[in-house]
């Protein structure tokens, strides 16, 4: 088990004379904590995997360094980094009994047979895995095969790390929740360091206590599910988490009030110092902006259509030119496809060049 240093990290694949925005990586410094239980999340292409494999020993990078626990392993092997780590599609030998899949990362190191029996059981009573110990893996499921291969990177007991490359991609949607929950356990008994890549929102916030959101090689916001989802340090941030994700609109904002297409939204922060010429919005989850009976006091707009999503509604609705999804409530009925809309200010946020602006008192 290791704290994860990463200092001025960056990658290349065109080499250092490459275009610095044009690199997979951009530099990042970040330190994640002994025992944690991480996520890299963002769009395909956006760096997630190839930070993984910097930190597996996969790719040496074109700048930075990596430590763990303070050591520099920048440019150790991967086996010397003593880590685990477990890809997309399940690695197992079918022609090996599960038992004997399990085994083999302890038996190529050497470990006592009493040991190695011990640890196995152990990891096969975590996965559920304990009736299958003698069968050959050939004819398993494709949950239970990645179940083998997540318990092939779990079964050592000393690595520093063990790495997830999207390892639930091939699974069914209720297999996946399944197989998401036992992780967590895994993660609390276990008390490994773990880092967990995809492209789902959903696997992220349930499984990380910390995520990490990347988008176009940079890492834009790191924090719990609650930071991303209450307070996007980036407009990408409120955007990609959420369905649906944040409204960001173009507005004019001056002290406690902002402007979109004509009509003020009160806001509950001053904005009196927004950086000249910067280009400024807000931001407001769908969830915080009510559809009601209109009145002289709400904001008018036009209902396009409802969407229906069976715990709840949501209403696309237009402001001028302004588009917006706005929850409505239970019972609710929409006269003559108009509605007022409800903001509450202390969910109202604005981004001046795509960032987070605190705004005063």
């Amino acid at each position: 088990m290791a704290r994860i240093e990463l200092v001025d990290l960056a990658h290349s694949y065109g080499g250092n004379a490459a275009d610095p925005d044009c690199w997979a990586l951009k530099p990042i410094s970040m330190t994640w904590r002994q025992g944690g239980a991480y996520a890299l999340l963002g769009p395909s292409g956006c760096g997630k995997t190839t930070l993984l494999n910097l930190i597996s020993g996969i790719v040496t990078p074109s700048r930075g360094k990596i430590l763990f626990d303070g050591k520099d392993i920048t440019l150790l092997s991967t086996q010397k980094r003593n880590i685990a780590q477990v890809f997309q599609f399940p690695v197992i030998y079918d022609t090996m009994t599960v038992g004997q899949n399990l085994a083999f990362p302890l038996q190529n190191r050497g470990v006592p047979k009493a040991e190695i029996d011990a640890r196995v059981a152990e990891i096969a009573r975590l996965l559920d895995l304990t009736p299958y110990l003698n069968r050959k893996a050939t004819r398993l499921t494709a949950d239970a095969k990645q179940k083998i291969s997540l318990g092939r990177g779990l079964v050592r007991s000393d690595v520093a790390a063990v790495l997830f490359d999207e390892p639930l991609t091939v699974i069914d949607p209720e297999l996946k929740w399944q197989l998401r929950s036992k992780l967590k356990a895994l993660h609390r008994e276990l008390d490994l360091t773990m880092i967990y890549v995809t492209h789902d929102q959903t696997e992220a916030l349930t499984f990380a206590d910390t995520v990490v959101v990347m988008h176009d090689g940079r890492v834009v916001q790191s924090g719990t599910p609650a930071e991303l989802f209450d307070k996007p340090a980036h407009t990408f941030v409120g955007y990609f988490i959420g369905s649906p994700g944040m409204n960001i609109v173009p507005a004019e904002v001056a002290g406690r009030q902002a402007r979109i297409s004509g009509h003020r939204i009160a806001l509950n922060r001053s904005y009196d110092r927004l950086p000249p010429g910067a280009k400024v919005e807000i931001g407001v989850r769908p969830e915080f902006v009510t559809v009601e009976p209109p009145t002289p006091e709400l904001l008018t707009a036009n209902i396009e259509r409802i969407d229906d999503l069976g715990r709840v509604q949501f209403a696309r609705v237009r402001i001028g030119d302004v588009k917006f999804n706005a929850r409505v409530p239970p019972g609710f009925s929409i006269p003559d496809r108009q509605a007022g809309l409800r903001f509450d200010p202390s969910r109202v946020h604005v981004y001046a060049d795509s960032r987070l602006v605190e705004g005063a008192a």
